[in-house]
């Protein structure tokens, strides 16, 4: 550090204010460490035993918790910024589920590891500030003559390694401590800094999950391309078999009519009643294909009213709550909205369910949305299901999907996009 470009006393201020953190944090740290450690292995121990499948999910985000107030403190008093990458876990998924998926979490292993690091080389590093500014004080009283009373019963008083027995070795006493107050002047904040770098050490993310994440990225958006290619596959398939016929049909009834216009007025009245028939189908054709491309509802209304607008359209009774204080961006709504749908056309098709119960909320930066039906149960997520199409395309967009769907029901789908309303 250049003492010529800070002045003394705002430099003694960061090294008073570097002790004074580091003691704090060593004091408050050790005890709410060794809790979170000594609870993490007693939980994980009792999951064979059911309990830790409850107690799991709990201290684990408490432990994230922990790491979290570290990471804002790294930021606030070193300037340290340490990346986090948390998996969701998803909204209403069972204890089995949740707990597993934070035992496989890299993140919240990390968070784990990063426990008695911290309660041991934290601790040291965390004190050492401290210890440099205040053994100095030590010393100089020693120097002036505290050793005498100290040594009173016979004992050589130590000083660090200077055995204080005399005014001799008292100044030597007092010429270390100089130094140490030294130290502390040039090195303490950069040593409580050292603190938070250790953390970040363990507890950022790494290369590992950085390649992991470029290959989900690269796995989604090869699948939101192919999507897109059957997509458009299936509008021209759609245009081709129904509008255009459709169009073309009538364009050749229209000619004949022409022709018979004069010849015979009643069979080219028929022609135009045809020809206006395969008009009106051909227009409910193209809208049908239009809203299944982007619904009209969607776009005007949201995905609320949108996906109330579908459920109106069901066999089955669909009881839609929506808690939507804002809107999405346009593509995370259309991609939620699909969802839906195709979650609520499996549960038609293939569920024997007599009632639907759809969930629409925002919290946390997640927009969760939650279909529930009293079906039979059995349905799983995954390659070859209903479902991958679903997870595919909220893949695009970092979402995740669970399904609960044990045998003889309900079947509760899950399904979380991270995003932010406006």
């Amino acid at each position: 550090m250049n003492l010529n470009k800070k002045s003394i006393g705002a430099h003694t201020r960061e090294v008073v204010l570097a002790a004074v953190r580091g003691l704090a944090l060593a004091v408050a740290m050790l005890p709410v460490s060794v809790l979170c450690f000594a609870l993490t292995l007693i939980s994980v121990a009792l999951v064979p035993l059911g309990v830790g499948l409850v107690l799991t999910p709990w201290i684990l985000g408490g432990v994230r918790d922990v790491a979290d107030v570290r990471r804002r403190l790294a930021h606030e008093w070193g300037g340290v910024r340490i990346r986090s990458a948390y998996r969701p876990v998803p909204a209403g998924a069972n204890p089995w589920t949740r707990t597993f998926v934070m035992l496989r979490d890299p993140q919240v292993r990390r968070d784990v590891l990063w426990l008695p690091v911290d309660m041991t080389a934290g601790l040291l590093t965390a004190m050492l500030p401290a210890v440099l500014l205040l053994k100095p004080f030590e010393g100089f009283l020693a120097a002036a003559g505290l050793w005498r009373v100290l040594a009173d019963d016979g004992r050589t008083y130590w000083y660090l390694f200077v055995p204080v027995s005399g005014p001799a070795t008292a100044f030597a006493a007092a010429v270390v401590a100089a130094l140490l107050l030294a130290l502390a002047f040039l090195y303490a904040p950069r040593l409580f800094k050292a603190h938070f770098q250790l953390t970040r050490a363990v507890l950022d993310t790494g290369q590992e999950e950085l390649a992991e994440r470029v290959r989900v990225l690269t796995e989604t958006r090869r699948d939101a391309v192919d999507t897109s290619a059957a997509e458009l596959r299936r509008i021209e398939r759609d245009l081709h078999d129904g509008a255009q016929a459709r169009l073309v049909a009538m364009g050749m009834d229209l000619g004949t009519a022409e022709m018979l216009l004069d010849k015979d007025p009643a069979q080219a009245k028929k022609l135009l009643a045809q020809a206006r028939q395969n008009s009106a189908e051909a227009l409910e054709e193209l809208r049908d294909l239009v809203r299944g491309i982007h619904p009209p509802v969607l776009a005007e209304r949201g995905l609320g009213d949108a996906v109330r607008a579908l459920a109106l359209r069901l066999p089955l009774p669909v009881e839609v709550s929506v808690e939507l204080p804002g809107r999405a961006d346009a593509p995370v709504e259309s991609a939620a909205y699909f969802a839906v749908s195709e979650v609520l056309t499996n549960a038609v098709k293939h569920s024997g369910a007599d009632r639907v119960w759809v969930d629409l909320h925002h919290a946390d930066g997640m927009l969760r949305i939650g279909v529930t039906d009293d079906g039979r149960g059995g349905a799983v997520a995954g390659a070859g299901s209903g479902l991958a199409g679903v997870e595919r395309r909220l893949g695009t967009f970092d979402g995740v999907l669970a399904v609960s769907s044990p045998a003889g029901g309900p079947t509760m789908v899950t399904m979380e996009i991270p995003c932010a309303l406006s």
